[in-house]
């Protein structure tokens, strides 16, 4: 079945990921070099996203590498996905986003999302002791954007900078849970497909069929995050992607690693329990050619109506990374 080629923004998932013989520094100068290949191609956005205690991923002070990133690009936008808001109070994320829109502004974006980003002792030495934020999250988002109204200034609480500043605020979502939040707000869905894709269909039904119109947003907008592996031939592609596999395969047998180089898979990928938990991971990867990706991801836009693809590409030699997102934009817009 031919789908027509429908043309929508490209954007950038970067979890600024340590490979192997690697270390954090080198991990946060792919980043930026990512953003700069990413902006010379056009993409709208790149985001980073915020995880606790996990040695191979360098994103941690998640704020900070937005900073830093936007600082050594010109126009793309910069920002979260996402800001795990319980980890944080409303108004210190309000001062540091309201900081850097007024660095950088009209460029940066922040995604919210209610998990921890981490393993629950870390959450406990994040939160201290008050593990019930993950509750309040609803409430809290609604605090984040009374901080950035104009109509905040006659509060005995005030964001400086931040109130009275334009910062798109995003609603994340893995499972069905922030689609009603997201819906009833009127803000943006961007859902996590590249690593939790059981209930994406399902999220961005229930998202549409509940959005109430609001100041930021007129009508519902979805973004999905999915793994892309682009190269030259399929046979390539699929190689790349065995890094990705050996990654996921790491999560799920608690045995992880820095990304590693493709190769040959480990001895517990045999293990049927765990290729399937591996593989239903991998439901929204799209690995290929040009054409291939082409084909795959037409359809796969056209089938889901999705207003943003969002392009995550976990590989483990950085040429060929940087390859991959030509490669996709060249399938996706030519």
């Amino acid at each position: 079945m031919m789908h027509q080629k429908r043309k929508i923004p490209l954007s950038v998932l970067e979890l600024a990921t340590v490979i192997q013989g690697g270390d954090s520094a080198l991990a946060i100068a792919n980043t930026v070099a990512v953003a700069r290949h990413a902006e010379s191609l056009n993409y709208r956005r790149i985001w980073m996203a915020e995880h606790h205690n996990m040695k191979h991923i360098a994103s941690s002070a998640t704020s900070v590498l937005i900073g830093h990133v936007a600082g050594k690009t010109n126009h793309i936008r910069v920002g979260s996905g996402g800001i795990m808001l319980p980890n944080h109070s409303p108004l210190v994320i309000a001062e540091q986003f309201g900081t850097l829109e007024t660095i950088y502004p009209g460029r940066i974006d922040l995604g919210l999302g209610r998990a921890p980003g981490t393993d629950q002792l870390t959450a406990m030495a994040l939160r201290r002791n008050n593990m019930d934020t993950s509750y309040n999250f609803p409430a809290d988002v609604k605090q984040l954007q009374t901080y950035f109204r104009h109509e905040n200034a006659t509060a005995k609480v005030r964001a400086f900078p931040g109130e009275g500043l334009d910062i798109p605020l995003w609603i994340l979502g893995s499972s069905t849970d922030s689609a009603y939040l997201a819906a009833q707000m009127g803000l943006p869905y961007a859902f996590a497909a590249h690593f939790a894709p059981a209930q994406f269909r399902m999220a961005i039904e229930i998202y549409r069929n509940n959005f109430k119109p609001s100041g930021q947003l007129d009508s519902p907008y979805v973004m999905a995050c999915v793994n892309v592996i682009g190269a030259d031939s399929d046979e390539e592609a699929e190689f790349l992607k065995s890094s990705l596999i050996r990654l996921f395969n790491g999560i799920i047998t608690n045995t992880r690693s820095p990304l590693m180089p493709p190769g040959e898979l480990p001895e517990s990928y045999r293990n049927p329990d765990v290729r399937a938990f591996v593989n239903s991971m991998l439901a929204c990867t799209f690995t290929g050619s040009r054409n291939t990706l082409r084909t795959n991801l037409s359809a796969f836009i056209a089938e889901t109506g999705i207003d943003e693809l969002m392009a995550a590409s976990y590989i483990f030699d950085f040429e060929a990374k940087l390859k991959s997102f030509t490669i996709l934009h060249e399938a996706l817009n030519t």
